[in-house]
């Protein structure tokens, strides 16, 4: 089993900055792509980046130029660097992480979200 944990939300002002982090743990073998996504009420949850193992990024265009994502593999985490931050970007966020186990099964993992608040 893998368990993926968010932390680093909470309330910013407009243009500032949040750094999101989500650690996984569990008896993992490894991971390939890990990901945030972000919902708020009413809406489908978005794709907001996305990272390789290998380190090769993919952005919405909503968010290009502002955040960034990256992982620490000995970490098994991911952060994702949020500047410029706008009332829009209010959001659950969550992350999630294609990870095969100790056991040979290989699944998609989420974390319980976290909520990011922008205030204008």
């Amino acid at each position: 089993q893998v368990q993926l944990v968010e932390s680093g939300g909470g309330l910013v002002q407009a243009g500032g900055s949040l750094r999101l982090s989500c650690a996984a743990s569990g008896t993992i073998f490894s991971i390939t792509t890990m990901a945030w996504y972000r919902q708020t009420p009413g809406k489908q949850r978005e794709l907001v980046a996305t990272i390789t193992s290998g380190g090769s990024t993919n952005y919405a265009d909503s968010v290009k130029g502002r955040f960034t994502i990256s992982r620490d593999n000995a970490k098994n985490t991911v952060y994702l660097q949020m500047n410029s931050l706008k009332p829009e970007d209010t959001a659950v966020y969550y992350c999630n992480a294609d990870a095969l186990t100790g056991l040979g099964t290989r699944m998609l993992y989420w974390g319980q979200g976290i909520q990011v608040t922008v205030s204008s």
